[in-house]
This record gives C-alpha cells, structure tokens and sequence, in this order.
C-alpha cells in the first residue's frame, strides 16, 4: 500500500514538472479548457516524455439561467 502511494505521488509530480516545462503554469487569465489541459497533463505523467501531448481545446460551463 505504502510502495503504491509513493508511486502515484511521483507520478503526479512528474505530469507537474511536464506541464511547468511545456508552460501552462505560468501566465494569466487561465479558461476553463486551460485548466482542464493543466489537469490532463498532471494525470498523464510520465507518458508526457514519451510523445504524449494531451489538450482541450475547448470547454463548456454551464450558465447562470437569468
């Protein structure tokens, strides 16, 4: 149990580093598909230095009704 929490905690630090080497960390007026970019690329990890590149291009929210 132990050995598997390091492993995800590394995981998710590699897919940090990657998405602060690719800039998407930095800058501001960050949109909804920004964020969710910024989250795949955490989740990916690893895989990022292996070709993967994951983005959202686009994000719908849903709107205050009037």
């Amino acid at each position: 149990m132990r050995i598997g929490g390091i492993v995800v905690v590394v995981w998710l630090l590699i897919g940090l580093l990657a998405a602060f080497q690719r800039g998407y960390l930095g800058g501001e007026n960050k949109s909804c598909a920004d964020a969710g970019t910024i989250a795949v690329n955490i989740v990916a990890g690893p895989l990022n230095y292996v070709g993967v590149n994951p983005k959202i291009e686009d994000c719908k929210t849903p709107q205050p009704s009037k």
